[in-house]
C-alpha cells in the first residue's frame, strides 16, 4: 500500500524548534513535487512549503526565513525544519505529494501530525 506517513509533531514553546518528517512507502519509483500544508482550527488548509523534484523550495510568506523544507530522494523522505516557532504556527501539518508508481503519477496526503506552540 502506497502512503505518506508523517512524524515529529508535538509541543514546542514559542521561539523553539520542531522537525517534521514525511516518508513515502510502498511500491513507488520516486517522489515528484512534494509539500507541507497545515490547517488550524476554523481555518482553511494552507500551503506552508513545497519542494520541486529538482529540489527548488518555495515558502509561504508567513514562514519564510523560519522554516526549511528538504528532501532525500534516495530515502523518499521530505522534512520540514521549523525554527522560531510562533503560537500561530499551531495546526495539524499534512504532507502532500506526487508519487510515481508503475502505472503513473498519483497524489497522496499523509494522515497529519499535530504541532502545538504554547508556553
Amino acid at each position: 500500500q502506497v502512503q505518506l506517513v508523517e512524524s515529529g509533531g508535538g509541543l514546542a514553546q514559542p521561539g523553539g524548534s520542531l522537525r517534521l518528517s514525511c516518508a513515502a512507502s510502498g511500491a513507488i519509483f520516486r517522489m515528484d513535487d512534494m509539500g507541507w500544508y497545515r490547517q488550524a482550527p476554523g481555518k482553511q488548509r494552507e500551503l506552508v512549503a513545497s519542494i520541486e523534484g529538482s529540489g527548488a523550495p518555495n515558502y509561504a510568506g508567513s514562514v519564510k526565513g523560519r522554516f526549511t523544507i528538504s528532501r532525500d530522494s534516495a530515502k523518499n523522505t521530505v522534512d520540514l525544519q521549523m525554527n522560531s516557532l510562533k503560537s500561530e504556527d499551531t495546526a495539524v501539518y499534512y504532507c502532500n505529494g506526487a508519487l510515481w508508481r508503475e502505472n503513473g503519477k498519483y497524489t497522496y496526503w499523509g494522515q497529519g501530525t499535530q504541532v502545538t506552540v504554547s508556553s
